[in-house]
């Protein structure tokens, strides 16, 4: 019976340029995004009113493009990251298209990227992966994961780290096709700001706070399918001496993203992923806080506006002081997140 069962890949097996093409395309239903939204309790309407949706000129049943996100990125746990460390960051997240009830996504990667650390236990690998259905891509992104290694002696492969773009460039933000906010319905909504009211540099406290428990973090990682071990095996946590879950850093950017409902109802809509940052771990049992600051603003079309937004997330400390790096580029560690994405608004049409 031996060589059956997958240990999963440690560092010292990438290789560069490799492409891995991920098993077990999902098809998504109207039961994944009602799971989505019973597990961190989005408001923006676009996801939560199908009328209004078709009123802005989407598909009737368009999924949230962070469940998007999330599926794709488990697809490739078994193949990247089953042996991961900790999750290290994100860049050039492009959503291209919005993905609706009853298709299926598949994915595949490229390993562009590969550095050992200097104790020689780990490495870091970057990988920009693809999320297609019927061979369209959806979503593109890229990630940097710390995979340990099988054998501390072993020969680490070629060193090479990628240079990633700081921002996707608001000239390569794609809008749905048929998007039309002329007709925006402000108060169903749930606010009444618009692209305009929003200033660059602007920092907004979104005031509540949401408890993250053991149980729905661990159906968040069933639900897209990921089956990294830090999260799924206790005896990978045995040496933490807290004892608890450690949260998969998807469930900390989905929970953040539904708190800033409060201050940004109306940019419901990602569009793209330009950094992100898992700056300390999140435990199971603590509660997640979160801010945001306005990095820049472009116009899209005569109804729709972009927000590049900064989101910053906190466990069990309110941000009304704005938590952030201090000199030296270091956060305190109560932060959880420091997560860089373009997001649509409607415009003011006159």
């Amino acid at each position: 019976m031996a060589g059956k069962t997958d240990p999963g890949r440690f560092f010292e097996d990438f290789r560069l340029g490799e492409t891995p093409t991920h098993a077990t395309p999902r098809t998504l239903t109207t039961g994944d995004q009602a799971l989505y939204t019973a597990l961190y309790g989005g408001r923006h309407v676009l996801y939560s009113s199908a009328p209004f949706a078709r009123a802005c000129g989407l598909v009737e049943a368009a999924l949230d493009p962070l469940l998007v996100f999330h599926t794709v990125f488990g697809k490739t746990v078994p193949d990247i990251s089953l042996n991961a460390v900790a999750n290290l960051g994100y860049a050039e997240g492009r959503f291209l298209r919005p993905v609706s009830v009853g298709e299926t996504l598949h994915a595949t990667s490229e390993v562009i990227g590969l550095k050992e650390t200097s104790n020689r236990k780990s490495g870091v690998v970057y990988v920009r992966t693809t999320g297609r259905n019927d061979g369209e891509a959806v979503l593109s992104y890229v990630r940097w994961v710390l995979v340990r290694k099988r054998d501390e002696a072993a020969p680490a492969p070629a060193e090479q780290v990628p240079q990633t773009a700081a921002a996707v460039a608001a000239s390569d933000l794609v809008i749905p096709p048929g998007l039309d906010f002329s007709g925006y319905d402000f108060a169903a909504a749930g606010a009444p700001h618009a692209f305009e009211d929003y200033a660059i540099g602007e920092k907004i406290d979104h005031v509540d706070g949401m408890a993250v428990e053991e149980a729905e973090a661990q159906m968040a990682t069933r639900l897209y399918q990921n089956t990294a071990k830090v999260h799924f095996n206790q005896f990978e946590r045995a040496k933490d001496p807290s004892g608890r879950r450690l949260i998969y850093g998807g469930v900390v950017i989905s929970t953040a993203r539904a708190l800033t409902f409060n201050g940004l109802q109306n940019a419901g809509m990602m569009l793209a992923i330009n950094a992100g940052r898992h700056v300390n771990p999140f435990f199971a049992g603590r509660t997640l806080f979160a801010w945001s600051e306005v990095l820049d603003k472009a116009e899209l079309s005569p109804s729709v506006g972009a927000l590049r937004l900064r989101l910053v997330a906190t466990a069990d400390r309110p941000c009304t002081d704005f938590p952030d790096k201090d000199d030296k580029g270091g956060f305190p560690p109560e932060v959880l997140l420091d997560f860089d994405y373009w997001a649509a608004i409607p415009r003011r049409v006159s």
